[in-house]
């Protein structure tokens, strides 16, 4: 896939209040993340005031999104927050292309290499659709969803360093700025419908597991192997969908705490891995903490000598 030059717009409006307005009018509805960051700017459950939006009880980052222009206006005066859009209520499966960690093995392709070649082996052309820069350098392609299917988050499912994003998750909008870079929309496409062949990748049955137990994996090259299950695990966070996430996040914090406890990995590196994907999958902050922070010490107490794992 080719890197056209981005697309940049000049508007009466602060870049970031622009960003939000211009996804409204998309019928995307969109909420705040800290500035500076991918993160949620709305109060968690715990600190909820029940008051506002919350009156009737406590509403999550996807029930509070809105492409009420007064509401997005009043919000982004407040502060350059950057742009979070609701994929599920937007009616979008956006599929995030990534680029390999920096740890990788060189010879491993980015997210986009993986699609194309996706789109090659089912025989169909790569889609033209809304393609938006990552701040990272990635792509994220947004398509629409059929009117009477669900879809929810997925990891890895298509492909190594693919996943995607409709109900229960967000994308960062074009013109919001982090540290690593900023969102850059990169063509002007109209939003195609997700193809058909796509649509049966995502909602085909996956097979019965039939992979040893994860202490049966070969413990020569741990850190490697660490960095592997350490990959898998927080994208099985990203991926769980509501009712199943801070169960998920157990699991897979515990998966990888014995690799803490033989040192192969550093906890603070597993503590702000999952951090992130909790927080993507859309927990609240303070609960990822606490069930990280539960599971990790869990797992060094009760974790076996490496030699006998």
């Amino acid at each position: 896939m080719t890197q056209p030059t981005p697309i940049r717009r000049e508007g009466a409006h602060p870049p970031l209040l622009a960003a939000a307005l211009d996804a409204a009018e998309h019928g995307w509805p969109v909420f705040p993340l800290r500035p500076g960051s991918k993160r949620p700017a709305l109060h968690g459950e715990t600190h909820c005031p029940r008051t506002g939006p919350c009156a009737g009880g406590h509403l999550k980052w996807e029930q509070r999104a809105t492409t009420d222009t007064d509401r997005i206006r009043r919000a982004w005066a407040e502060q350059a927050f950057n742009v979070g859009i609701a994929t599920g209520p937007a009616g979008l499966l956006v599929v995030d292309l990534d680029m390999p960690k920096r740890n990788s093995s060189q010879d491993t392709p980015c997210g986009v290499d993986t699609f194309s070649a996706l789109c090659e082996r089912a025989g169909q052309a790569v889609p033209i659709t809304r393609r938006v820069r990552t701040a990272s350098g990635g792509q994220h392609l947004y398509f629409t969803t059929p009117p009477d299917i669900r879809l929810v988050n997925s990891a890895g499912k298509l492909g190594q360093l693919i996943d995607t994003r409709a109900w229960g998750g967000y994308v960062v909008a074009p013109g919001s700025v982090t540290p690593s870079g900023s969102y850059e929309a990169l063509d002007d496409a109209a939003v195609a419908a997700l193809p058909g062949w796509l649509l049966d990748a995502l909602t085909a049955q996956e097979e019965p597991a039939q992979a040893p137990a994860p202490a049966a994996l070969p413990l020569r090259g741990g850190r490697r192997v660490a960095d592997v299950v350490l990959e898998r695990e927080t994208g099985a966070v990203r991926g769980a969908i509501e009712g199943g996430r801070n169960a998920q996040l157990l699991r897979s914090v515990r998966s990888v705490g014995r690799f803490v406890a033989w040192g192969d990995i550093p906890r603070h590196v597993a503590e702000e891995a999952f951090q992130g994907a909790g927080e993507a999958a859309g927990l609240p902050p303070a609960e990822c903490r606490a069930t990280i922070r539960s599971a990790l010490d869990w797992s060094i107490r009760t974790a076996r000598p490496k030699a006998a794992a």
